[in-house]
This record gives structure tokens, sequence and C-alpha cells, in this order.
């Protein structure tokens, strides 16, 4: 039984393609998790699974070196309704928002859902596909395309702690550079992938956009770790661009019906209050929301049908918005036609 255990760990601790594991490093890790085994006996252990499973021995240099086929299409553990309607609807969204060589690392497990859903049309599913669907919420660019190797580089170097040497195309100047990164982070926002790493030997934190990452190798220089960073913080701090700062605000905004409804089903905050109508309807909302950028593009996303009372600021932001979209669609209408 114990054979059977560590057989079913070996497995789990192996890539797929180009990925690879040596077995001094499945010897390693199999510790970890409480086998004592020697080298011969996991390369003997390998050789007999590799009858019934499609792994790859590199042999090349030693000690080998093991993956399985990237076609590899695992069915362990079995696969249930739920669990196979999750995954595609994980599907859909998630192609949204990250970029599609990411998407593909589910590819199997995308699979394995799909065709699973498919073996249930004779107990009536056959029209499962045109039943289950993801829409985002608001418009979605299309995620910046990244070539593969530049995401299992940065993959790698930032799980591993290696410094990295990259080809960058930088956007101000529109010219290939050349750095050597220290990972500290990863963050997807909207259709874009960042890298936030330190550069040579500066201190500061700097965003990197993956797609514009050309090409990318590990560095011989010693990874510099950044001990006070914290991504959390980062982006509390303002570098994305959408915190105002870090403090809480009460907003007070009248709603129309609509908007009114849409917020007693899914709040915009847990401290939240609505009215009661007023006599032509529209509801005031009491809420606490962060002091952000992001909350105030939200609230303008819904035009005419809200109205911010407080904060004053936002009100006056608001309202300043709104005069300079006029003036410019009246001025546009002006020239088209010829006023």
């Amino acid at each position: 039984m114990d054979t059977l255990f560590r057989y079913i760990a070996m497995l789990q601790l192996i890539p797929r393609a180009p990925q690879y594991k040596a077995t001094t490093t499945l010897q390693t890790l199999l510790e970890e998790k409480g086998f004592t085994v020697n080298l011969r006996s996991i390369q003997r252990d390998l050789e007999r699974i590799s009858g019934h499973y499609p792994l790859i021995c590199d042999q090349s240099e030693r000690p080998y070196r093991w993956s399985f086929d990237p076609n590899f299409k695992s069915t362990l553990p079995a696969m249930d309704t739920a669990t196979a309607l999750t995954l595609v609807l994980a599907e859909e969204y998630l192609k949204g928002l990250l970029p599609q060589i990411a998407v593909d690392k589910l590819s199997p497990q995308f699979h394995d859902a799909r065709k699973f859903l498919d073996g249930l049309q004779e107990n009536g599913f056959a029209d499962w596909a045109r039943q289950v669907r993801a829409i985002p919420n608001g418009k979605a660019l299309l995620p910046a395309a990244i070539a593969p190797p530049v995401w299992q580089g940065i993959s790698d170097a930032l799980l591993q702690r290696q410094a990295i040497e990259v080809h960058y195309l930088s956007r101000q100047k529109k010219e290939v550079k050349q750095f050597t990164l220290h990972p500290q982070g990863l963050v997807v926002r909207h259709s874009v992938s960042y890298l936030l790493a330190t550069v040579n030997d500066y201190e500061d934190i700097r965003q990197f956009a993956l797609h514009r990452i050309q090409q990318l190798a590990p560095s011989e220089a010693p990874f510099r770790p950044h001990p006070t960073f914290s991504v959390e913080n980062y982006i509390a701090d303002g570098a994305f661009g959408y915190p105002l700062d870090r403090q809480q605000v009460q907003l007070v905004a009248r709603l129309d019906p609509s908007v009114a409804w849409t917020l007693a089903e899914t709040p915009v905050s847990e401290q939240q209050q609505l009215s009661d109508p007023d006599e032509d309807g529209w509801v005031t909302l009491t809420a606490t929301v962060p002091n952000d950028q992001q909350t105030q593009w939200w609230l303008m996303g819904f035009g005419a049908r809200v109205e911010v009372l407080e904060p004053m600021e936002w009100r006056q932001a608001i309202a300043e918005q709104a005069e300079r979209m006029l003036a410019m669609y009246a001025r546009e209408e002006c020239q088209l036609t010829g006023g």
C-alpha cells in the first residue's frame, strides 16, 4: 500500500513537458511528503509507471529528467456535474481576464469538463453548451498576447526567487532595452499582466507589461529580495492609479429605481443603507466605500441614473467631467453641422 501511495505522490510531482523534474528533485520532494526511497528505486518506479502513463524521460544528462507528454489528459479524480459546469464557467470568465497562455495551462481540466458533459448527452444534457455562459461585468478588452516562454519564465522566476535578464520594449521611448530584473510580484489589471520588479541594483519597484518582454533568460546575478514589499500595500498606495487615499468615505447618492433594485440585490458595500422610495420612485443610498477613482468611474457609468450628493469633492469632480464632455460634444456637433 505504501508503494501505491508513493506512485500517486510521484505522479502528482511530475510536470507536463517542456517542464521537467530530475530524479534527485523528485527524491527530495518525496522525502518532504514522508517517503524514504533511494534514487535507484525512484528510477525503477518511473520506468514501471511509464508503461501505464505517457511519461517522457530525458536521458541526455544525469540525473535523468522526467515529464508528462504535453497532450496528456488526466481523468483523476473523477468529474461530477457541478464541478464540470463550474470549470466551463471558469474557462469563459478567465478568457476575458488572463492572457491566453495562462488559460492554456488549465486546458486539460477544461477539456475534461467539456468531455464529461458531452458524455451526459444521453441523459438530457445534449444542449449543455448552449445553456452555460459567463458574462463579464462591463466592456473588457482582449488580453494582451504573451509569448509562452515569457509566461513560463516569469512564473518560474517569481516562485523560485530568481533574477532574470529581459529585452523589454519601452512604451515611452519605443525602443528595446535590456534589464536585469528581480521579480517581486505579479498583477493582472484589466487585460494586461504586469511584473513588479526591481531593476539592476535599484530598490524602487517598477512595472513591466509581460507582453512587451521580447526575450527572457535566467540571470547569473544573485536574486535581490525586497523585504518590505507587499503587493497589497503597493496597490493601496496608488501604484496603478486607483486610490485617492487610504481612507473610507461615506457615499450618499440618489438612485433611480433600476439602479436601486440592482444595489438592493448586489450591495456596493457591507455598510449600505437604502431609503424608501420618494414620490418619484428614487432611492437614497448611504454606504461606506473606498476613496478611490475606480468607485467614481463606476458611478459615472450610470450617467443620469445616479446623482452623487456626498462627498462634495466627488460630486464636483463628476459634474466637471460631465461639463467637459458636454462641451466637447457640443463643439463636435457644431463642426459636423457647419455651425
